[in-house]
């Protein structure tokens, strides 16, 4: 029998804490193609939802996921995200929550490693030319660099 995750567990636990505190749950979700969510809100692949019974309505957390509807700019929307994309969970205003590391999609882990850079050699040349000059002047952004040679006595 394999062990399930804390996740869901611990989401649902933050979760019930903020509304006995009168706080407001917010979700960190790290979005990929599993995950509906507004996509004008998304930034830099991540958005953050305020899971508050105020805010949502129909609100289910279960092990597979969130689920809920809320209003974006006066238009509602079906929201749902799988508990591998939530990357955390926080009361708003105290910061107090947890944390998850959100997995990345094997295929995208591999093409992203494997994609070749494209590397200007002739700007990278005369950046390290610049470079060196503003050593030997003693210009540029702060100390010269140290000679990589040492004389040891």
């Amino acid at each position: 029998m394999s062990e399930q995750s804390a996740k869901p567990y611990l989401v649902r636990a933050i979760c019930e804490w903020c509304a006995d505190n009168g706080l407001t749950p917010y979700l960190a979700v790290k979005v990929n193609a599993e995950t509906r969510v507004p996509v004008a809100y998304v930034k830099n692949g991540e958005i953050v939802l305020n899971i508050g019974v105020s805010a949502t309505r129909r609100l289910t957390i279960d092990n597979d996921g969130v689920r809920f509807s809320a209003r974006f700019s006066g238009t509602s929307q079906e929201v749902s995200v799988p508990m591998s994309a939530v990357a955390g969970i926080f009361a708003k205003e105290t910061g107090y929550g947890f944390a998850f590391t959100v997995a990345q999609d094997p295929a995208a882990a591999l093409s992203a490693a494997t994609t070749p850079q494209e590397l200007d050699i002739d700007a990278a040349l005369e950046k390290d030319a610049q470079d060196d000059r503003d050593a030997k002047d003693g210009g540029g952004k702060g100390k010269p660099r140290p000679s990589h040679q040492q004389v040891i006595k």
